[in-house]
């Protein structure tokens, strides 16, 4: 349903009394409008005018007039919301005064990414697994208390929170999204749930719908879902690998080769190599937080070593394996993004270093199928492996120094997400931990 005259006899209809107009800022929070469902005609011919100055990474206050266009393939009605307030979402793109795309809208910089590599013949298709934890309330204690003792596959009566994925998959159905597969990962408290691939602006867009929608159901269930890299030490975090394909006009995938030992043609190769070159620029926008860089050590199943293999799951970017006859699947999964990124920004940032290896012809390294992770400082060296940022204030030297990178996101968002970046990282530096107290308390 794509017609504007549709989606206002379907409000009509299912007797819809509110519209939320969703957008994000640079950080990948959800910000919202609602406006009554009588205003829908005029929003989507018009658009809703929002104050910008208030929201990360948008305007100063001198230039805070913009509006939301609503993208009217992104109609959808809310199922947990109440039929007596039945409410409908659109995801938007946000315009300036002078009507043009605003710049430092994410989503509009996903679109230029994409736009660019269209003009070089591709459809980039992505496939994320958002993983996330579940808690219970715990009366104020700052302390993460998992909903349940499960591991990795684990079925009920361990997996206590099987009905809440259901109920999420459930939802999730409903606004369109197609559920894959659910299952209980590795430590307690923690899931993953599926949804099929598409091309990167709809993935991302479901994105938002899935962390959304799994929030509004575990609190319907009186939990909370945490998207956070790594809420509890000592265990596994929650990661966003990205599963990339680039396919021609004519539906093929532009990765396959036949020929090759591992079905890659030499596009793809490019791809990945122009990934693993620039990805230390890119960890400052797929692993945004300095909680992030708590999930990217070693012995924890999350990459940090820039090298890509088909088995080898310690490798940066790993090329699953597909059955004879279905070709199409090949594809690169990129590993060290976590959930708490702007997929958006994701999305566009890597394909744009894959891009860049395509047309600069970047041959990657030699594949290690070994695990990594085992390898002393001399293997390293004798493999040419470098590593991840250690910090995200490592990340963020890499990005600034990054043209890719500032052509990726327009020397708007560029300045302001650097900014927002260093406050971040200078508020951290002073803070006072526990562990600190802890450790220094006594002994000093």
């Amino acid at each position: 349903m794509t017609e504007p005259d549709e989606i206002l006899d379907d409000v009509k209809n299912k007797d819809v009394k509110f519209i939320n107009l969703e957008f994000t800022d640079m950080l990948g929070a959800i910000k919202s409008v609602t406006i009554p469902s009588e205003q829908l005609a005029d929003s989507m011919s018009h658009g809703t005018w929002f104050d910008g100055s208030s929201i990360s990474g948008f305007a100063r206050i001198a230039e805070s007039d913009m509006y939301l266009k609503p993208d009217v393939d992104t109609y959808a009605i809310l199922p947990w919301e109440p039929k007596d307030k039945a409410t409908a979402r659109f995801i938007c793109d946000v315009h300036g005064p002078d009507g043009k795309p605003f710049e430092g809208d994410p989503r509009y910089i996903l679109k230029r990414a994409l736009k660019g590599a269209s003009e070089m013949g591709f459809i980039f298709n992505t496939g994320p697994e958002l993983e996330f934890f579940l808690f219970k309330p715990n009366d104020g204690d700052s302390t993460p208390v998992p909903n349940d003792v499960g591991s990795y596959f684990d079925f009920s009566p361990k997996d206590a929170a099987s009905d809440v994925r259901n109920d999420i998959i459930l939802a999730l159905q409903k606004l369109g999204l197609y559920v894959e597969m659910s299952h209980h990962e590795v430590a307690y408290g923690q899931h993953e749930i599926d949804f099929r691939y598409a091309d990167a602006l709809k993935t991302a867009d479901n994105a938002l719908t899935f962390k959304h929608t799994v929030k509004a159901i575990a609190h319907m269930h009186g939990l909370h879902a945490t998207f956070m890299p790594k809420p509890i030490f000592g265990i596994n975090g929650s990661g966003m690998h990205v599963h990339q394909s680039l396919f021609t006009s004519n539906n093929e995938n532009a990765f396959f080769d036949q020929n090759d030992p591992y079905g890659l043609s030499v596009i793809a190769k490019n791809f990945i190599g122009g990934q693993l070159e620039h990805v230390r620029a890119m960890c400052a926008i797929l692993a945004p937080t300095i909680n992030s860089y708590k999930r990217l050590v070693p012995g924890y199943e999350a990459p940090v070593y820039i090298s890509w293999a088909r088995r080898n799951r310690s490798a940066l970017i790993r090329v699953p394996s597909y059955s004879p006859g279905r070709e199409k699947a090949i594809r690169a999964e990129l590993r060290c993004p976590d959930p708490s990124c702007n997929p958006y920004l994701a999305f566009a940032i890597v394909l744009k270093a894959g891009l860049d290896g395509i047309k600069r012809k970047v041959e990657p390294p030699a594949p290690v199928e070994e695990d990594v992770y085992e390898f002393d400082d001399a293997q390293l060296k004798k493999f040419y492996i470098k590593t991840l940022p250690s910090s995200l204030d490592e990340a963020i030297a890499e990005f600034e120094k990054s043209e890719l990178v500032k052509e990726t996101l327009g020397g708007h968002l560029f300045s302001k997400y650097l900014t927002v970046k260093k406050l971040e990282l200078d508020e951290y530096r002073i803070q006072v931990t526990p562990w600190e107290i802890d450790r220094y308390l006594k002994s000093t």
